[in-house]
């Protein structure tokens, strides 16, 4: 399988690690702004229909191994990357007026891991877990209020994950940094997984 293939891909490589650090190290400068959401992310995604859907999510993980989001795994983006595991997250942060785009293939994560990202989350957040029934119609947002009153009910203490909710990990086989240039005379660089290992390519703007 093509995602086989990617996951092998030596997360101790040493061009790949580079990329990675890249990416951290953006990260932080972009805290260090008046971003609201430094680790926001558009993610696009695409069914077994072709069609592309593009929303934005946080970034709750990055190491050698990936980048991860969390999500409900009965919604739409859910729903695509079953039909279609490839995906791709671009990050932009006008203040640096820079860009990176990382695709690759995607991956659940273990319940473990799931889990104690769960335990992370604000206790409405949690809530808001069991009670939202991503991506399907509404009739009223007074329908929405009465989940979340009968959630907070049946669990009074802590609130344990619901099975339906977890993550992704997008296994990068390629990471694009693009910082702007005067003249739109931009900075490109590309870092990519190949048949021969991760290559470092200069790309025109």
């Amino acid at each position: 399988m093509e995602s086989d293939r990617f996951a092998a891909a030596p997360s101790t490589d040493g061009v790949y690690r580079r990329a990675v650090e890249r990416l951290r190290d953006v990260l932080e400068r972009a805290a260090g702004t008046d971003v609201f959401e430094p680790g926001a992310a558009v993610l696009a995604t695409a069914g077994a229909d072709g069609w592309p859907s593009a929303r934005t999510v946080l970034l709750k993980g990055l190491d050698e191994n990936g980048a991860v989001f969390y999500t409900n795994r009965n919604s739409r983006k859910a729903r695509q990357l079953t039909e279609n595991p490839r995906a791709a997250l671009c990050f932009f942060w006008p203040p640096l007026a820079e860009q990176v785009e990382i695709r690759g293939v995607v991956a659940p994560v273990g319940d473990e891991e799931a889990d104690r990202y769960w335990a992370t989350r604000p206790r409405l957040s949690q809530v808001g877990g069991w009670a939202s029934r991503q991506s399907d119609p509404l009739d009223s947002r007074a329908e929405l209020d009465a989940r979340v009153a009968e959630v907070e009910a049946a669990f009074p203490d802590a609130v344990p994950r619901p099975a339906h909710w977890s993550g992704y990990r997008l296994i990068p086989y390629s990471i694009e940094f693009w910082k702007a240039g005067d003249g739109r005379l931009h900075d490109r660089e590309r870092y990519e997984f190949t048949p021969a290992g991760w290559m470092h390519t200069l790309l025109n703007p």
